[in-house]
C-alpha cells in the first residue's frame, strides 16, 4: 500500500518543474547555449553524473509504503503498519543485520570485549565474534585476508560488467539519436571527437558502479562502514541519509524561489513604496539571528505535535513534518540574498531601450515582468540555485550539531556527526560513523559546487564575454 509523505508530494512536484524547465530551455535559443556550454564542460560532466547517482538514491528513498503480511491466513490483504521505501527494500539486509553494539569496518568481531562463556564452563573477557559481519568464517586470522580480496574482485568483475552494458546501452541510444551505425558512435567517443565529452561521462559512470558494485557485493558478508552505538549498520545510515541531504537543498530552494523572484523583481521594477516595503522585509529577516528562529520555530513544532498527537500516527510522519518545517523556516530566511540581486537587476533592466519601449506603448507591467524582465534575470536564478544547495546541505549538518535539525530519529548525516563527537574521546576512538558522513557529505557538496561553478561561467554574461 503507497504512502505519500508530504516531502515525497513536493519532490515529485519539483521533478515535473526540473521537466517544464528542461522543455522551455530546449525550445529557447538563449537559453540552449549556456547549457550547452555547460555539457562540454568535462569537469561539469563528471559533477553531473555523481549528482545523478546521489538523486537516484534519494528518490528511491522517497517511495514509500506498507509491506504487505505474508502468511496471515486472511483471504483479505492485510499490511503491516512499519512504512518502508524501495531502497529500504533494496539494502534489508544491511537494515536487518544488527549487531549489539560499535564494530569497526570488516570487523569479525566486537569493538568492545565482553564476558565470554566458554564451552568448557570458563568466563573469559575478550571480544566476541559479531553475529553476521564475518560469521562465515570458520578462521577469521587465517582466512580473512584472502576472503576480503576475493570477494572484491567478485564485486569488481560484476560491477565491470554492469558498467558494460550500461555502456552499450548509451552508446546505443547516442547511434539512434546521429543517425549513425554504433561502430562510429564508439570510435567517435573514444577518440574524443565529441563536444560533449563522453568518455568522460561513461569513465565517471563506471567508477561509480565499480565501486558501488564492490561495497554492495563485501556488504553481504561484512559490515563495510561498522556499525553504530546501538549495532546499525553505517553504510545503511548513508545511504538513507542522502534523501535528507538533498530534501534540505531542493525544498528549501523550492520554498524561496517564489518570495526571492517576486519580490525582487517588483522592488527593482516599480521603485517607490514598494521598494521601501519590500526592502523592510527583508532587512529586518536578515536582522533575526537565524538559530534563534530556527530554534524558537521548530520547539513550537515540537509542542505542536505532541499536543495533538492523534494527527501524526507515526514516527516517520512526525519525522518527516519535521524536516518539512526545517525547510520551510531555512527558506523564508535564504530568500532574502536572491531577493537583493534581483532588485538591482532589475533596476538596471528598467533603463534598457526594449523595457522602455514597451512602456511607452501601453504593455502592462505584468506582461513585461514576466517577458521582458524575468528571461533576462534567470541566469542569476541558476546561479543563486546552485550555490546556495551546497550551504543547504553543510547547514543541515550544522544545525543537527546543535540539536534544532531534523528529528534524531531520522537518518541523516548531521546526526551521525552528532552522535559520533561523543564518541571521539573514546580510545581507541569511534572515528567510522564520523568518516562516513564526512565522505558522503564531500562527496555530494563537492560535486555541486564544481556543478555550480560550470553553470556559473555559462550564465554569467559578464564572465561569458571575457571567456
Amino acid at each position: 500500500m503507497p504512502v505519500i509523505f508530504i516531502t515525497d508530494a513536493l519532490i515529485f512536484l519539483l521533478l515535473v518543474m526540473v521537466a517544464l524547465f528542461v522543455g522551455y530551455s530546449a525550445r529557447h535559443e538563449h537559453m540552449r547555449v549556456p547549457w550547452r556550454q555547460v555539457g562540454e564542460r568535462p569537469l561539469a560532466m563528471a559533477s553531473a553524473v555523481v549528482l545523478l547517482f546521489y538523486i537516484t538514491i534519494g528518490l528511491l528513498d522517497s517511495i514509500h509504503f506498507h509491506p504487505r503480511l505474508e502468511g496471515t491466513g486472511h483471504v483479505e490483504i492485510m499490511y503491516s503498519i512499519e512504512i518502508l521505501s524501495a531502497l529500504d527494500v533494496l539494502t534489508e539486509k544491511l537494515q536487518s543485520q544488527t549487531e549489539k553494539t560499535y564494530s569497526a569496518p570488516f570487523a569479525t568481531h566486537a569493538f568492545s570485549k565482553e564476558v565470554i562463556s566458554l564451552p568448557d564452563g570458563r568466563e573469559v573477557r575478550d571480544y566476541p565474534r559479531l553475529l553476521y559481519g564475518g560469521s562465515h568464517l570458520v578462521d577469521t586470522e587465517q582466512e580473512f585476508t584472502m576472503d576480503v580480496v576475493l570477494k572484491t574482485v567478485t564485486g569488481i568483475i560484476i560491477g565491470i560488467i554492469i558498467w558494460c552494458m550500461l555502456s552499450i546501452v548509451i552508446l546505443f541510444l547516442l547511434s539512434r539519436n546521429r543517425e549513425e551505425d554504433l561502430k562510429s558512435t564508439m570510435d567517435s567517443v573514444i577518440n574524443y571527437q565529441n563536444k560533449i565529452p563522453w568518455h568522460v561521462i561513461l569513465i565517471t559512470l563506471g567508477i561509480l558502479v565499480v565501486i558501488s558494485s564492490a561495497i554492495a557485493w563485501l556488504s553481504n558478508y561484512y559490515h563495510v562502514l561498522g556499525t553504530d552505538k546501538v549495532g546499525q549498520d553505517v553504510l545503511y545510515q548513508s545511504l538513507k541519509s542522502i534523501r535528507t541531504g538533498l530534501l534540505i537543498g531542493t525544498l528549501t530552494t523550492l520554498v524561496m524561489l517564489p518570495f526571492a523572484i517576486a519580490m525582487g523583481i517588483m522592488a527593482g521594477y516599480f521603485h517607490g513604496w514598494i521598494d521601501d516595503v519590500i526592502q523592510y522585509i527583508y532587512t529586518t529577516l536578515n536582522s533575526i539571528p537565524g538559530v534563534l528562529l530556527i530554534a524558537a520555530s521548530i520547539l513550537m513544532l515540537d509542542v505542536y505535535m505532541t499536543n495533538n498527537a492523534d494527527s501524526f500516527t507515526s514516527m516517520e510522519q512526525r519525522a518527516d513534518m519535521r524536516l518539512l518545517f526545517l525547510c520551510l523556516i531555512l527558506g523564508i530566511m535564504s530568500w532574502t540574498g536572491l531577493c537583493r540581486l534581483l532588485r538591482g537587476e532589475t533596476m538596471k533592466l528598467c533603463e534598457v531601450d526594449y523595457v522602455q519601449a514597451a512602456q511607452a506603448f501601453g504593455v502592462s507591467h505584468f506582461t513585461i515582468m514576466l517577458r521582458h524582465v524575468l528571461p533576462n534575470v534567470m541566469h542569476i536564478v541558476m546561479i543563486s540555485i546552485v550555490i546556495d544547495f551546497s550551504g543547504l546541505v553543510l547547514a543541515e549538518a550544522v544545525l543537527a550539531y546543535i540539536n534544532i535539525g531534523v528529528d534524531p530519529s531520522m537518518s541523516s548525516w548531521g546526526n551521525m556527526i552528532n552522535s559520533a563527537r561523543l564518541e571521539m574521546a573514546r580510545e581507541p576512538i569511534v572515528w567510522w560513523s564520523l568518516g562516513a558522513a564526512f565522505v558522503f557529505m564531500l562527496g555530494l557538496v563537492l560535486a555541486a559546487n564544481l556543478f555550480a561553478d560550470a553553470v556559473r561561467d555559462a550564465f554569467d554574461p559578464r564572465i561569458r564575454t571575457t571567456i
